[in-house]
């Protein structure tokens, strides 16, 4: 680094300073986090992301020895070190919850990316992650047009933007949904049960674009502002009262970041699909059919600890007839990631593999044939390491479960 690689603190809100202060290093934090239990590099921790942060504004902005001995910036090696911690980290926010004093982590772990950007120091393949959602509009680096391409061989063809240009809700269907095969079952059952219950809905079609989740957790927040503004703008136009996602990053990034970005009211809800599935069996507009198999619930990150989401996805289980429903050892603001999040496969596959493995035990410890979820992404996750472990284990995601159950 040369000495004009500040760090800009302009990134980091007030409360934020004070929380890097506020640490008192008790380590609370250290057993839960999932990556470092896998990989035992101590950068990965809370702790230590937080005390070598720290020592780089002391070091450049003030403190006794930096009065003493003269100011200096991190060292490449300090930089390299600390950014690998960095990116080894799903974002999950167990360390928030666990935190005495209630440090809000994941926010203060995006910023600190946001820095390691500025240093360019970061996974090399985030570039090509930032090209490809910039310019194609979606991570998979598809023809956007085809958005629509899991569709086609449903009984029923949904409507689209294209023939359907208004409608009371919006349903966004987030670039994993819609661009990878083994979890175009996730947006399929969600349109059969919206039509089993007579919902007015469009889609988006090739005028959705990702919702900029992918940039804003990779610290690339300063790239996503054309992407904000064109989804925005896009539902506004449909006269939608209401956006529904089965994506909860999408849910999450619709809910807390688009309102902060445009600086003003969406002027419509933004719900998640197990909200409006468990308010359809309770109007008794769905009326599940009976499971008998002993089913376990995994809670995604951005659904649970970082929206606050658990009982709805319960809801909808427990009014599953005959269902065997067993809650995992780690469940709800406690559950274990899928390892799938925070862009960590791209930083580092293995953390997912291990993570991904842990969880499995953790269903499997329970005796459930089938592991729920409502996340498209940990579908995604937790059933390849499944099938890489030849694992007697069907994982689904919530809207099929309740869809077969229907048929």
């Amino acid at each position: 680094m040369s000495s004009v690689d500040r760090l800009d603190l302009s990134r980091f809100t007030v409360r934020q300073l004070f929380e890097l202060e506020a640490c008192t290093r008790c380590g609370e934090c250290i057993q839960w986090c999932p990556t470092y239990t896998e990989r035992r590099n101590e950068e990965i921790t809370p702790l230590s992301k937080i005390g070598r942060y720290k020592s780089f504004i002391k070091g450049q902005y003030g403190g006794f020895l930096a009065r003493l001995f003269g100011y200096h910036d991190p060292t490449a090696e300090e930089v390299k070190s600390f950014g690998q911690g960095t990116f080894q980290c799903t974002l999950c926010g167990r360390c928030h919850v666990v935190c005495p004093i209630q440090i809000r982590t994941r926010p203060l772990w995006i910023a600190m990316r946001e820095q390691l950007v500025t240093w360019h120091e970061y996974p090399p393949i985030f570039d090509q992650l930032r090209d490809t959602v910039t310019a194609q509009h979606n991570i998979s680096g598809d023809d956007n047009a085809t958005r629509l391409i899991w569709s086609e061989n449903l009984d029923d063809r949904p409507p689209t933007a294209a023939t359907k240009t208004q409608a009371e809700n919006v349903y966004f269907v987030g670039c994993v949904g819609s661009f990878y095969p083994t979890v175009f079952g996730v947006p399929q059952a969600f349109v059969s049960l919206l039509g089993r219950a007579n919902v007015d809905f469009t889609m988006l079609a090739g005028d959705e674009w990702c919702c900029g989740y992918p940039l804003i957790i990779s610290g690339m927040k300063s790239h996503v502002t054309d992407l904000i503004r064109h989804n925005v703008d896009t539902v506004r136009r449909t006269g939608a009262k209401r956006l529904i996602t089965t994506c909860p990053s999408c849910y999450h990034t619709w809910k807390h970041e688009y309102p902060e970005a445009i600086g003003a009211p969406l002027g419509f809800e933004v719900v998640h699909a197990v909200e409006l599935l468990a308010e359809l069996i309770d109007d008794r507009r769905l009326t599940p059919g009976p499971c008998a198999r002993p089913v376990t619930y995994h809670d995604p990150c951005d659904l649970g600890r970082n929206s606050g989401i658990y009982d709805a996805p319960r809801r909808i289980l427990q009014a599953i007839p005959e269902i065997d429903f067993k809650e995992m050892k780690d469940n709800r603001e406690y559950s274990l990631c899928c390892g799938g999040g925070g862009d960590a496969e791209m930083a580092d596959a293995e953390i997912t593999t291990a993570v991904a493995h842990r969880r499995l035990e953790q269903a499997q410890a329970v005796g459930a044939q089938v592991i729920v979820s409502a996340c498209q992404q940990c579908k995604r996750t937790i059933a390849g390491q499944a099938r890489k472990e030849k694992l007697r284990l069907k994982t689904l995601d919530i809207t099929e479960l309740l869809w077969e159950t229907l048929q």
